[in-house]
């Protein structure tokens, strides 16, 4: 009998090709990476106002090409009451404002505005102010040239000029006193009455008594 040959398992040497290519992966890996930080180089990060890298406040639409114009006169708000109005249909209810104007060089208002919005309320306040606009006598550092004591309704005030002291007074009568920019002085209420709107209207009757040397 003859023997059937067996075939000789042959062994293949493995290819050096493979590490080849995973050198190339190995190469290529950093290359985009370094090509990202090239880009991010190149194109910082955009802040919020448009600069690169800053965090400013973006413009708005009607703000552009507009610069904002300061008012005329400064004011303040002194008080905000709700009035109620009972009706035969039932109660309506609105505010009144009461509210102190001047432009800090000697011009100084008091108005009251009544509406059923506040804001409305407070635009009618602004303009009854401007209406009751008076010019306060005074020299070239901003003082009073003498003492003034006055009564408005239940309110009592006196007013002195206070050379070096500042501006010393309580309630809405310093409110009047500042956006006038009157500077030394002294007030004083004498009246135990809390009511804003009388005080302030009683300084502005004091203002109003001054007279120039």
């Amino acid at each position: 009998m003859t023997e059937e040959k067996k075939p000789e398992a042959t062994t293949e040497t493995p290819t050096k090709e493979a590490p080849a290519a995973t050198k190339t992966a190995a190469t290529d890996a950093p290359a985009t990476d370094q090509s990202r930080g090239e880009r991010k180089e190149r194109a910082p990060r955009r802040g919020r106002g448009g600069e690169r890298g800053g965090r400013g406040r973006r413009p708005r639409r009607g703000d552009r090409g507009r610069e904002r114009t300061r008012p005329e006169y400064d004011q303040k708000i002194i008080s905000i009451r709700r009035v109620t109005r009972v009706m035969a249909g039932g109660r309506r209810f609105s505010f009144s404002v009461s509210m102190v104007i001047g432009d800090k060089k000697g011009k100084v208002g008091v108005g009251v505005g009544k509406a059923g919005d506040t804001q409305l309320a407070i635009e009618k306040a602004m303009r009854n102010a401007k209406k009751n606009l008076i010019v306060v006598p005074m020299n070239k550092e901003h003082v009073i040239p003498h003492d003034v004591h006055t009564k408005y309704a239940s309110s009592e005030v006196m007013i002195m000029p206070a050379p070096g002291r500042g501006l010393v007074a309580g309630s809405s009568v310093r409110t009047v006193l500042e956006l006038a920019g009157v500077r030394d002085v002294t007030a004083k209420i004498f009246s135990r009455s809390k009511n804003k709107l009388n005080n302030a209207r009683a300084a502005v009757e004091a203002l109003k008594q001054l007279k120039t040397n």
